[in-house]
């Protein structure tokens, strides 16, 4: 490589180690990365405004602010009450029944906003029957983590994919005549959490989940009600149609940022202008106060950063490194990739990795490669990978910070390495399975 690539790769080295390690605040060395490349000569201030896609920012920031509402609206807190009343109290159902709950709402809702809205409402009912309180909450932070990247709108790796790739909202259902990712994550899922049922939530512990109080606390779920439901179905309506709407993005012919900034905003005013009528009407402010605007910024210091790598010519250089492995054979190439992937993302924040290789593929596509296959193992493996450790995923430091504080101890790794590495390993290895015989061999 030339020497503008070498000190291009280590300034990016050093923004990725500077955010692992916390030692300053991560988008701020994000920030920092961008700036030094910029002043090294790398690219221009105006290379780097351009390599950020505000398609993406604007979906991501648009999606937030309606789910900052769904979590006001009183539907979680009912949702959660139906999972107890629908368990009857019955320790594996009810982890089972919440583990599918916040699975669904991380389809199309952050997967922290779903840890940050269904663990303080079941924290009291695990509390109330009895039953131990890090495993349930863990539960729910790994669902919450797994299936964001079933469709485009719950986390940032498939709106990167669709950045890169081009991949609309259907083709995370079906795409090229075979299933994708919604279908392939989704029956992952629940054969996941089947696994998980006989690992360590088939029998309760004793005493625990048991006798009258058990169904008592079910009875008194079967009376919880929607505070507003005015306010609720009018959260549900404008999450509903902005989702069909970017489902037929190529029919309407805008941006998918601009869709789902049109869904905030009409959400927004409709709110506004009802504001009398409402029991429970959210502030705007205070709407945009609980928006991570670190995360925000470290996105966009993300793609900068990544766009410096594809100026220096590092990402093309090593697609032709990888050429020859997978123009000899698909299956090796994809295999190797999906358990490479899988072990990195357990300890290093899984979506620089993935931006990265995402343009990687793209330029093997470029030279004949099929990139499809490659593409969705990638981010299969990428958010599969994350859930082995909390540095992979920051759902799962929010979770885990939940178990600590509640139970006022330190949950010791070799507890928090018990749940996750066979949750993460039974996924990972199903996955496998689907994504290869599906995407991979003929």
């Amino acid at each position: 490589m030339e020497p503008i690539a070498w000190l291009t790769l280590l300034i990016f080295s050093l923004a990725i180690i500077a955010v692992l390690t916390n030692v300053i605040e991560p988008a701020v060395a994000g920030m920092l990365g961008v700036a030094v490349m910029v002043w090294a000569g790398i690219m221009t201030e105006v290379d780097a405004f351009l390599f950020v896609d505000w398609n993406v920012m604007a979906i991501l920031v648009s999606v937030w602010i309606i789910a900052g509402y769904f979590g006001k609206s009183g539907v979680p807190e009912l949702l959660s009450a139906k999972a107890l009343q629908w368990s009857g109290g019955h320790y594996g159902l009810l982890v089972f029944i919440l583990s599918m709950l916040a699975g669904m709402l991380s389809i199309v809702v952050d997967n922290v906003v779903v840890i940050l809205m269904l663990a303080p409402v079941a924290i009291p009912v695990v509390r109330q029957l009895g039953f131990p309180l890090t495993p349930v909450v863990l539960m729910i932070g790994f669902s919450a983590n797994f299936m964001g990247t079933a469709l485009l709108l719950g986390d940032l790796p498939p709106q990167m994919l669709h950045s890169v790739s081009g991949a609309e909202f259907l083709d995370f259902i079906w795409q090229h005549g075979r299933p994708s990712s919604f279908p392939i994550l989704m029956v992952t899922f629940v054969l996941t959490l089947g696994i998980m049922h006989l690992y360590g939530f088939r029998t309760a512990p004793a005493g625990a989940g048991s006798g009258p109080a058990s169904r008592e606390t079910a009875a008194r779920a079967a009376g919880v009600t929607l505070p507003d439901p005015l306010f609720a179905w009018l959260v549900l309506g404008g999450f509903g149609a902005t989702i069909v709407a970017m489902a037929f993005r190529e029919v309407l012919d805008v941006k998918l940022g601009f869709i789902a900034m049109t869904g905030a905003l009409a959400l927004i005013a409709a709110v506004e202008l009802l504001g009398d009528r409402l029991k429970r009407k959210p502030d705007f402010e205070a709407i945009l106060q609980e928006l991570d605007w670190r995360a925000v910024f470290f996105y966009i210091a993300l793609f900068a950063l990544v766009g410096g790598l594809e100026k220096a010519g590092i990402l093309h250089d090593l697609a032709e490194l990888l050429k020859p492995i997978f123009a000899s054979s698909v299956t090796l190439g994809t295999t190797l990739l999906y358990w490479v992937t899988i072990p990195i993302v357990g300890v290093v924040e899984h979506d620089a990795y993935i931006l990265t290789f995402l343009y990687t593929i793209r330029d093997l596509g470029e030279q004949g490669v099929d990139p499809w296959p490659l593409w969705w193992m990638l981010v299969w493996a990428g958010t599969l990978g994350s859930n082995f450790t909390v540095a992979g995923a920051p759902a799962l430091y929010v979770a885990l910070n939940i178990c600590e504080r509640e139970e006022q101890r330190k949950v010791p790794l070799r507890e928090f390495l018990g749940w996750s590495v066979p949750f993460t390993i039974a996924a990972s290895i199903i996955c496998y399975v689907f994504g290869m015989l599906i995407w991979v061999v003929p």
